[in-house]
Protein backbone atom coordinates (compact mmCIF):
# COMPACT_ATOMS: atom_id res chain seq x y z
CA UNK A 1 0.00 0.00 0.00
CA UNK A 2 0.99 3.78 -0.04
CA UNK A 3 2.97 5.47 2.49
CA UNK A 4 0.84 8.91 1.68
CA UNK A 5 -2.26 7.42 2.37
CA UNK A 6 -4.61 8.31 5.67
CA UNK A 7 -6.13 5.90 7.73
CA UNK A 8 -7.96 4.47 4.30
CA UNK A 9 -8.55 0.69 5.78
CA UNK A 10 -11.47 2.27 8.72
CA UNK A 11 -13.39 1.12 4.86
CA UNK A 12 -12.23 -2.24 4.83
CA UNK A 13 -14.86 -3.19 7.38
CA UNK A 14 -17.72 -3.43 4.86
CA UNK A 15 -15.64 -5.90 2.39
CA UNK A 16 -16.26 -9.23 3.93
CA UNK A 17 -20.08 -8.57 3.29
CA UNK A 18 -20.06 -6.75 -0.23
CA UNK A 19 -17.66 -9.46 -1.10
CA UNK A 20 -20.01 -12.05 -0.34
CA UNK A 21 -22.59 -11.00 -2.19
CA UNK A 22 -20.17 -10.02 -5.39
CA UNK A 23 -19.58 -13.19 -6.22
CA UNK A 24 -19.62 -12.93 -10.39
CA UNK A 25 -17.88 -9.73 -10.09
CA UNK A 26 -20.68 -7.29 -12.02
CA UNK A 27 -23.09 -7.62 -14.85
CA UNK A 28 -20.80 -9.92 -17.25
CA UNK A 29 -18.32 -12.35 -17.73
CA UNK A 30 -16.51 -10.99 -20.11
CA UNK A 31 -15.21 -7.85 -20.84
CA UNK A 32 -16.72 -6.33 -24.81
CA UNK A 33 -15.08 -4.03 -27.25
CA UNK A 34 -18.34 -1.50 -27.38
CA UNK A 35 -16.85 1.22 -26.09
CA UNK A 36 -13.07 1.18 -28.45
CA UNK A 37 -12.46 5.02 -28.13
CA UNK A 38 -12.78 6.20 -24.47
CA UNK A 39 -11.58 4.34 -20.54
CA UNK A 40 -12.57 5.33 -17.32
CA UNK A 41 -9.24 5.39 -14.99
CA UNK A 42 -9.24 5.36 -11.22
CA UNK A 43 -5.68 6.34 -10.49
CA UNK A 44 -4.77 6.36 -6.37
CA UNK A 45 -3.44 9.32 -4.69
CA UNK A 46 -0.19 8.87 -4.67
CA UNK A 47 1.48 12.46 -4.75
CA UNK A 48 1.17 15.24 -1.59
CA UNK A 49 -2.34 15.92 -3.10
CA UNK A 50 -4.79 14.60 -5.95
CA UNK A 51 -3.83 18.06 -7.91
CA UNK A 52 -0.16 16.80 -7.55
CA UNK A 53 -1.49 13.43 -8.90
CA UNK A 54 -3.58 14.99 -12.15
CA UNK A 55 -0.35 16.93 -12.78
CA UNK A 56 1.44 13.94 -12.84
CA UNK A 57 -0.90 11.54 -14.56
CA UNK A 58 -2.88 14.17 -17.40
CA UNK A 59 0.58 14.42 -19.51
CA UNK A 60 0.60 10.79 -19.74
CA UNK A 61 -3.08 10.06 -20.72
CA UNK A 62 -2.67 12.68 -23.37
CA UNK A 63 0.34 10.99 -24.59
CA UNK A 64 -1.77 7.50 -24.26
CA UNK A 65 -4.80 9.14 -26.63
CA UNK A 66 -2.20 10.86 -29.20
CA UNK A 67 -0.45 6.74 -29.66
CA UNK A 68 -3.68 5.07 -29.91
CA UNK A 69 -7.02 7.51 -30.07
CA UNK A 70 -8.35 6.26 -26.89
CA UNK A 71 -9.56 8.79 -24.65
CA UNK A 72 -8.71 7.94 -20.77
CA UNK A 73 -11.15 9.60 -18.08
CA UNK A 74 -9.19 10.24 -15.26
CA UNK A 75 -10.56 10.16 -11.19
CA UNK A 76 -8.01 10.39 -8.86
CA UNK A 77 -9.66 8.73 -5.72
CA UNK A 78 -8.21 9.72 -2.22
CA UNK A 79 -6.91 6.26 0.11
CA UNK A 80 -10.12 6.98 2.45
CA UNK A 81 -12.54 6.54 -0.49
CA UNK A 82 -10.90 4.20 -2.89
CA UNK A 83 -11.75 0.70 -1.26
CA UNK A 84 -15.67 1.60 -0.93
CA UNK A 85 -16.01 3.05 -4.11
CA UNK A 86 -13.91 -0.34 -5.75
CA UNK A 87 -16.21 -3.27 -3.33
CA UNK A 88 -19.67 -1.01 -4.45
CA UNK A 89 -18.46 -0.81 -7.77
CA UNK A 90 -18.03 -4.60 -7.64
CA UNK A 91 -21.75 -5.54 -6.61
CA UNK A 92 -23.06 -2.83 -8.81
CA UNK A 93 -21.12 -3.43 -12.21
CA UNK A 94 -20.82 0.09 -12.61
CA UNK A 95 -17.05 0.69 -12.34
CA UNK A 96 -14.39 2.16 -14.54
CA UNK A 97 -12.56 0.06 -17.02
CA UNK A 98 -9.21 0.03 -15.34
CA UNK A 99 -8.02 1.34 -11.77
CA UNK A 100 -5.24 1.25 -9.12
CA UNK A 101 -5.44 -1.12 -6.07
CA UNK A 102 -3.50 -1.28 -2.90
CA UNK A 103 -1.47 -4.62 -3.45
CA UNK A 104 -2.37 -6.09 -0.34
CA UNK A 105 -6.32 -5.83 -1.18
CA UNK A 106 -5.74 -8.14 -4.66
CA UNK A 107 -6.43 -11.32 -3.14
CA UNK A 108 -9.26 -10.17 -1.23
CA UNK A 109 -10.92 -8.07 -4.66
CA UNK A 110 -10.01 -11.34 -6.16
CA UNK A 111 -12.33 -12.98 -4.43
CA UNK A 112 -15.25 -10.75 -5.62
CA UNK A 113 -14.68 -12.03 -9.00
CA UNK A 114 -15.18 -8.64 -10.76
CA UNK A 115 -11.43 -8.61 -11.72
CA UNK A 116 -9.89 -9.63 -14.96
CA UNK A 117 -7.86 -12.51 -14.26
CA UNK A 118 -4.02 -11.87 -15.87
CA UNK A 119 -3.68 -15.19 -17.51
CA UNK A 120 -1.18 -16.12 -19.90
CA UNK A 121 -3.14 -14.88 -22.76
CA UNK A 122 -3.59 -11.19 -21.02
CA UNK A 123 0.23 -10.97 -19.64
CA UNK A 124 1.16 -11.67 -23.66
CA UNK A 125 -1.03 -8.77 -24.84
CA UNK A 126 1.60 -6.65 -22.21
CA UNK A 127 4.72 -7.74 -22.87
CA UNK A 128 4.52 -10.93 -21.02
CA UNK A 129 4.62 -12.34 -17.32
CA UNK A 130 8.36 -12.58 -17.10
CA UNK A 131 9.29 -8.27 -17.11
CA UNK A 132 7.74 -8.10 -13.50
CA UNK A 133 10.07 -8.97 -10.55
CA UNK A 134 8.97 -11.87 -8.96
CA UNK A 135 8.45 -9.83 -5.71
CA UNK A 136 6.18 -8.31 -6.91
CA UNK A 137 3.61 -10.57 -8.99
CA UNK A 138 4.16 -11.97 -5.17
CA UNK A 139 1.20 -9.44 -3.99
CA UNK A 140 -1.18 -9.87 -6.60
CA UNK A 141 -3.37 -12.57 -5.64
CA UNK A 142 -3.49 -16.02 -3.97
CA UNK A 143 -0.77 -18.27 -5.34
CA UNK A 144 -1.89 -20.85 -7.65
CA UNK A 145 -4.49 -18.60 -9.12
CA UNK A 146 -3.85 -16.28 -12.00
CA UNK A 147 -3.21 -12.22 -10.98
CA UNK A 148 -6.19 -9.89 -10.30
CA UNK A 149 -3.96 -7.11 -11.24
CA UNK A 150 -0.34 -6.25 -12.66
CA UNK A 151 2.23 -4.08 -10.37
CA UNK A 152 2.51 -0.85 -11.38
CA UNK A 153 4.33 0.67 -8.55
CA UNK A 154 6.96 -0.81 -5.71
CA UNK A 155 7.77 0.18 -2.50
CA UNK A 156 10.14 -1.14 0.75
CA UNK A 157 10.13 0.38 4.28
CA UNK A 158 13.15 1.96 5.11
CA UNK A 159 14.28 3.71 8.19
CA UNK A 160 15.07 7.68 7.71
CA UNK A 161 16.79 9.27 10.02
CA UNK A 162 18.17 13.13 10.45
CA UNK A 163 21.34 13.60 10.23
CA UNK A 164 21.84 16.60 12.35
CA UNK A 165 19.94 14.70 15.30
CA UNK A 166 22.06 11.45 15.30
CA UNK A 167 25.40 14.04 14.92
CA UNK A 168 24.27 16.11 17.59
CA UNK A 169 23.60 12.94 19.77
CA UNK A 170 27.08 11.34 19.06
CA UNK A 171 25.58 9.01 17.21
CA UNK A 172 27.60 7.74 14.22
CA UNK A 173 25.76 5.53 12.07
CA UNK A 174 22.01 4.37 11.99
CA UNK A 175 21.01 1.01 14.20
CA UNK A 176 20.78 -2.01 12.66
CA UNK A 177 18.88 -3.40 15.25
CA UNK A 178 16.40 -3.31 17.58
CA UNK A 179 18.62 -2.95 20.58
CA UNK A 180 20.57 -0.44 18.85
CA UNK A 181 17.83 1.59 18.19
CA UNK A 182 16.48 1.92 21.93
CA UNK A 183 20.26 2.42 23.18
CA UNK A 184 20.15 5.56 20.56
CA UNK A 185 16.62 6.60 21.66
CA UNK A 186 18.71 7.31 25.25
CA UNK A 187 20.75 9.73 23.49
CA UNK A 188 18.26 11.34 21.24
CA UNK A 189 15.96 11.74 24.42
CA UNK A 190 19.04 12.89 26.22
CA UNK A 191 19.30 16.43 23.54
CA UNK A 192 15.33 17.11 23.82
CA UNK A 193 14.66 15.02 20.43
CA UNK A 194 11.89 12.77 19.79
CA UNK A 195 13.02 9.40 19.00
CA UNK A 196 10.70 7.75 16.56
CA UNK A 197 7.66 8.28 14.93
CA UNK A 198 4.38 6.15 14.08
CA UNK A 199 0.86 5.89 13.11
CA UNK A 200 -0.40 4.10 16.17
CA UNK A 201 -4.27 4.94 14.82
CA UNK A 202 -4.06 3.97 11.00
CA UNK A 203 -4.71 0.68 10.49
CA UNK A 204 -2.89 -0.31 7.60
CA UNK A 205 0.73 1.08 9.26
CA UNK A 206 0.20 -0.85 12.29
CA UNK A 207 -0.49 -4.16 10.15
CA UNK A 208 2.44 -3.34 8.46
CA UNK A 209 4.78 -3.48 11.22
CA UNK A 210 3.54 -6.39 13.23
CA UNK A 211 3.43 -8.36 10.36
CA UNK A 212 7.44 -7.38 10.10
CA UNK A 213 7.59 -7.79 13.72
CA UNK A 214 6.04 -11.31 13.38
CA UNK A 215 8.18 -12.64 10.82
CA UNK A 216 11.38 -11.84 12.85
CA UNK A 217 9.57 -13.88 15.85
CA UNK A 218 9.09 -16.60 13.58
CA UNK A 219 5.43 -16.24 13.74
CA UNK A 220 2.70 -15.95 10.96
CA UNK A 221 -0.98 -14.85 11.46
CA UNK A 222 -2.53 -17.25 9.22
CA UNK A 223 -2.16 -21.31 9.07
CA UNK A 224 -0.54 -22.38 5.88
CA UNK A 225 -4.37 -23.46 4.75
CA UNK A 226 -5.44 -19.68 5.60
CA UNK A 227 -7.01 -19.99 8.61
CA UNK A 228 -6.89 -16.90 11.19
CA UNK A 229 -3.49 -17.65 13.78
CA UNK A 230 -3.65 -14.15 15.82
CA UNK A 231 -3.22 -15.61 19.24
CA UNK A 232 -0.08 -18.24 19.04
CA UNK A 233 2.53 -17.31 21.54
CA UNK A 234 5.03 -16.04 19.52
CA UNK A 235 2.62 -13.74 17.39
CA UNK A 236 1.31 -12.10 20.85
CA UNK A 237 5.25 -11.84 21.50
CA UNK A 238 5.53 -10.14 17.97
CA UNK A 239 2.71 -7.45 18.51
CA UNK A 240 3.67 -6.64 22.16
CA UNK A 241 7.14 -5.84 21.07
CA UNK A 242 6.11 -3.45 18.15
CA UNK A 243 3.84 -1.81 20.64
CA UNK A 244 6.73 -2.20 23.58
CA UNK A 245 8.54 0.70 21.90
CA UNK A 246 5.81 3.35 22.91
CA UNK A 247 4.88 0.95 26.08
CA UNK A 248 8.00 -0.01 27.52
CA UNK A 249 11.03 1.44 25.58
CA UNK A 250 9.85 5.19 25.14
CA UNK A 251 11.30 5.26 21.45
CA UNK A 252 7.82 6.48 20.55
CA UNK A 253 6.01 9.44 21.73
CA UNK A 254 2.38 8.92 23.41
CA UNK A 255 1.40 11.68 21.33
CA UNK A 256 1.47 9.05 18.18
CA UNK A 257 -1.11 7.23 19.12
CA UNK A 258 -3.55 9.23 17.76
CA UNK A 259 -1.88 9.96 14.75
CA UNK A 260 -3.54 8.76 11.35
CA UNK A 261 -3.10 11.20 8.76
CA UNK A 262 0.90 11.09 8.18
CA UNK A 263 1.44 13.85 10.81
CA UNK A 264 4.48 11.26 11.97
CA UNK A 265 6.64 12.14 8.39
CA UNK A 266 5.85 15.79 9.00
CA UNK A 267 7.10 15.60 12.72
CA UNK A 268 10.30 14.33 10.84
CA UNK A 269 10.42 16.42 7.72
CA UNK A 270 10.01 19.40 10.06
CA UNK A 271 13.23 17.91 12.17
CA UNK A 272 11.06 16.93 15.42
CA UNK A 273 12.00 13.51 15.74
CA UNK A 274 15.07 11.38 14.95
CA UNK A 275 13.85 8.39 13.00
CA UNK A 276 10.65 7.40 10.33
CA UNK A 277 9.94 4.08 9.27
CA UNK A 278 8.42 4.52 6.20
CA UNK A 279 7.58 3.59 2.30
CA UNK A 280 9.51 5.20 -0.13
CA UNK A 281 9.06 8.34 1.52
CA UNK A 282 11.36 10.72 -0.41
CA UNK A 283 9.10 12.55 -2.39
CA UNK A 284 6.79 13.01 0.41
CA UNK A 285 9.60 14.92 2.47
CA UNK A 286 10.81 17.07 0.10
CA UNK A 287 7.23 17.93 -0.48
CA UNK A 288 7.43 19.59 2.91
CA UNK A 289 10.80 21.44 2.20
CA UNK A 290 13.18 18.53 3.76
CA UNK A 291 15.97 18.40 2.03
CA UNK A 292 17.36 15.25 0.53
CA UNK A 293 21.25 16.59 2.78
CA UNK A 294 19.07 16.56 5.92
CA UNK A 295 18.36 12.45 6.02
CA UNK A 296 19.86 9.29 5.81
CA UNK A 297 18.06 6.08 4.65
CA UNK A 298 19.18 2.15 5.82
CA UNK A 299 17.35 -0.56 6.32
CA UNK A 300 14.56 -1.56 8.96
CA UNK A 301 16.79 -2.79 12.10
CA UNK A 302 16.41 -6.88 12.60
CA UNK A 303 16.48 -8.32 16.04
CA UNK A 304 19.88 -9.85 15.22
CA UNK A 305 22.16 -9.90 12.29
CA UNK A 306 21.20 -8.74 8.85
CA UNK A 307 18.26 -8.01 6.72
CA UNK A 308 16.91 -11.31 4.71
CA UNK A 309 14.33 -14.01 4.10
CA UNK A 310 12.44 -15.64 7.35
CA UNK A 311 13.39 -14.59 10.53
CA UNK A 312 15.25 -11.25 9.11
CA UNK A 313 12.07 -9.76 7.12
CA UNK A 314 12.35 -6.37 7.45
CA UNK A 315 9.50 -5.06 5.09
CA UNK A 316 6.66 -6.04 3.68
CA UNK A 317 6.26 -6.00 -0.12
CA UNK A 318 4.91 -2.75 -0.72
CA UNK A 319 3.18 -0.82 -3.61
CA UNK A 320 0.28 -0.57 -6.23
CA UNK A 321 -1.04 -2.80 -8.73
CA UNK A 322 -3.37 -1.70 -11.59
CA UNK A 323 -6.50 -3.41 -12.42
CA UNK A 324 -9.41 -4.22 -15.21
CA UNK A 325 -12.67 -4.57 -14.23
CA UNK A 326 -13.52 -7.78 -15.50
CA UNK A 327 -16.85 -6.24 -17.21
CA UNK A 328 -15.40 -3.27 -19.23
CA UNK A 329 -16.44 -2.31 -22.41
CA UNK A 330 -13.13 -1.76 -23.91
CA UNK A 331 -11.27 -4.81 -23.25
CA UNK A 332 -8.54 -4.17 -25.95
CA UNK A 333 -8.00 -0.76 -24.90
CA UNK A 334 -7.87 -1.58 -21.44
CA UNK A 335 -4.78 -4.06 -21.78
CA UNK A 336 -3.46 -1.30 -24.37
CA UNK A 337 -3.11 0.94 -20.94
CA UNK A 338 -1.58 -1.67 -19.10
CA UNK A 339 1.00 -2.54 -21.53
CA UNK A 340 1.34 1.88 -21.96
CA UNK A 341 1.36 2.13 -18.10
CA UNK A 342 3.84 -0.50 -17.52
CA UNK A 343 5.91 0.05 -20.62
CA UNK A 344 9.88 1.06 -19.21
CA UNK A 345 9.03 4.46 -19.94
CA UNK A 346 6.38 5.03 -18.86
CA UNK A 347 7.64 3.42 -15.25
CA UNK A 348 10.71 5.56 -15.41
CA UNK A 349 8.10 8.51 -15.17
CA UNK A 350 5.61 7.48 -13.26
CA UNK A 351 8.00 5.86 -10.23
CA UNK A 352 10.67 9.23 -10.38
CA UNK A 353 7.67 11.07 -9.56
CA UNK A 354 6.60 9.34 -6.73
CA UNK A 355 9.68 8.15 -5.64
CA UNK A 356 9.05 4.24 -5.69
CA UNK A 357 10.86 1.99 -7.68
CA UNK A 358 9.34 0.19 -10.53
CA UNK A 359 8.33 -3.20 -10.61
CA UNK A 360 9.59 -4.03 -14.47
CA UNK A 361 12.67 -5.28 -14.37
CA UNK A 362 14.38 -4.20 -17.18
CA UNK A 363 13.08 -0.55 -15.96
CA UNK A 364 14.16 -0.56 -12.46
CA UNK A 365 18.27 -1.09 -14.12
CA UNK A 366 17.69 2.91 -15.20
CA UNK A 367 20.26 5.18 -13.74
CA UNK A 368 17.48 7.03 -12.37
CA UNK A 369 17.06 4.20 -9.58
CA UNK A 370 20.44 4.04 -8.95
CA UNK A 371 20.77 6.93 -6.20
CA UNK A 372 21.75 5.07 -2.48
CA UNK A 373 18.14 5.71 -0.61
CA UNK A 374 16.61 4.06 -4.05
CA UNK A 375 19.05 1.12 -3.50
CA UNK A 376 17.92 0.61 -0.13
CA UNK A 377 14.65 0.13 -1.35
CA UNK A 378 15.59 -1.98 -4.08
CA UNK A 379 17.81 -4.17 -2.23
CA UNK A 380 14.98 -4.97 0.39
CA UNK A 381 12.37 -5.93 -2.17
CA UNK A 382 14.42 -7.78 -3.69
CA UNK A 383 16.41 -9.67 -0.59
CA UNK A 384 14.04 -9.10 2.44
CA UNK A 385 10.31 -8.35 2.03
CA UNK A 386 7.89 -10.65 2.36
CA UNK A 387 4.28 -10.22 0.86
CA UNK A 388 1.51 -9.81 3.17
CA UNK A 389 -1.00 -12.66 3.28
CA UNK A 390 -2.62 -13.13 -0.02
CA UNK A 391 -5.91 -14.39 1.51
CA UNK A 392 -9.36 -13.84 0.91
CA UNK A 393 -9.83 -12.39 4.08
CA UNK A 394 -6.77 -10.32 3.84
CA UNK A 395 -8.83 -6.99 4.00
CA UNK A 396 -10.64 -8.31 7.47
CA UNK A 397 -7.18 -8.59 8.75
CA UNK A 398 -5.86 -4.92 7.90
CA UNK A 399 -9.18 -4.22 10.02
CA UNK A 400 -9.67 -6.19 12.73
CA UNK A 401 -5.62 -6.77 13.85
CA UNK A 402 -4.97 -3.01 12.81
CA UNK A 403 -8.14 -2.22 15.18
CA UNK A 404 -5.86 -4.08 17.97
CA UNK A 405 -2.93 -2.54 17.77
CA UNK A 406 -4.52 0.98 17.68
CA UNK A 407 -6.46 0.18 21.19
CA UNK A 408 -3.00 -1.49 22.74
CA UNK A 409 -1.25 2.23 21.59
CA UNK A 410 -3.79 4.32 22.93
CA UNK A 411 -3.19 2.31 26.35
CA UNK A 412 0.48 2.54 26.25
CA UNK A 413 -0.31 6.73 25.34
CA UNK A 414 -2.75 6.69 28.59
CA UNK A 415 0.20 4.97 30.82
CA UNK A 416 -2.21 1.18 30.99
CA UNK A 417 -0.05 -2.09 31.43
CA UNK A 418 0.47 -3.85 27.97
CA UNK A 419 0.58 -7.35 29.10
CA UNK A 420 1.14 -10.52 27.15
CA UNK A 421 -2.56 -11.11 28.52
CA UNK A 422 -3.88 -7.88 27.38
CA UNK A 423 -2.62 -8.54 24.02
CA UNK A 424 -3.52 -11.79 23.72
CA UNK A 425 -7.04 -10.62 25.01
CA UNK A 426 -7.24 -7.93 21.93
CA UNK A 427 -5.93 -10.64 19.46
CA UNK A 428 -8.65 -13.01 20.69
CA UNK A 429 -11.43 -10.87 19.79
CA UNK A 430 -9.36 -9.96 16.32
CA UNK A 431 -10.05 -13.09 15.76
CA UNK A 432 -13.15 -13.92 16.64
CA UNK A 433 -14.71 -10.88 13.95
CA UNK A 434 -12.33 -12.68 11.63
CA UNK A 435 -15.25 -14.58 8.38
CA UNK A 436 -15.53 -18.32 9.04
CA UNK A 437 -13.43 -20.53 6.75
Amino acid sequence: MRSIRAAAVGAVTLSLALAATACGGGTSTGGSDDSPKTLTYWASNQGASVAVDKKVLQPELDKFEKQTGIKVKLEVVPWSDLLNRILTATTSGQGPDVLNIGNTWSASLQATGALLPWDQQNFAKIGGRDRFVEAALGSTGVQGKDPAAVPLYSMAYALYYNKKIFADAGISKPPATWDELIADGKKIKARGKSVLGAEGANLSENIHHVFVFAKQHGADFFTADGKPDFTSPKVVEAVKSYVDLMAKDKVIPPGDAEYAQNQSVSDFAKGKQAMLLWQSAAANLKSQGMSEDAYGIAPVPVRSGTPGQGSQVNSMVAGINIAVFKNTHNLDGARKFVKFMTSDAEQKILNTAYSTVPPVASAQQDPAFGAPDTAVLKNTLATSAAALPQVPSESQFETTVGTAVKELFADAAAGRAVTTDSVKAKLEKAQQQMPAA
